[in-house]
């Protein structure tokens, strides 16, 4: 859990401050549920954010996903096929140049975690939770 080292050093206070072990276990459990509550508010206020943005109809607001998503299939595609029959063709032609390197690791990255996301999005679809 997230919140445990926080918890843990609010015990340790309360430890210090109040005596009675039953009030202290009482206020630990009120602190701890004050902070997940807080963070179920916050992470339900993003899911909130995320749908009215992907449901905008500007590309502006809309568009960053998709954005993403192109920018990584145009980076796997100089990777795995732009750049080495680029590579074939200038040493056909007796080109001598060199092409930029792309850091695959961040593709590989951005990609996987789209495409994460894309699973859920198909899991919400199949389950009839969104449109």
């Amino acid at each position: 859990m997230i919140w445990a080292p926080i918890i843990g050093i609010i015990g340790d206070v309360l430890d210090k401050v109040i005596p009675d072990n039953n009030a202290k276990q009482k206020a630990k459990a009120d602190i701890e549920k004050a902070l997940i509550d807080n963070a179920s508010k916050i992470n339900l206020a993003q899911a909130e954010t995320n749908k009215i943005e992907a449901g905008h109809r500007s590309v502006w607001v809309s568009g960053w996903r998709p954005f993403l998503g192109w920018i990584a299939g145009c980076g796997f595609a100089w990777v795995f096929v732009v750049s080495p029959v680029a590579q074939w063709v200038c040493a056909l032609l007796g080109i001598d140049i060199v092409l930029p390197v792309l850091h695959t690791d961040v593709l590989m990255e951005l990609t996987l975690a789209m495409l994460g996301l894309a699973g859920l999005r198909s899991w919400e679809k199949s389950k009839g939770l969104t449109k």
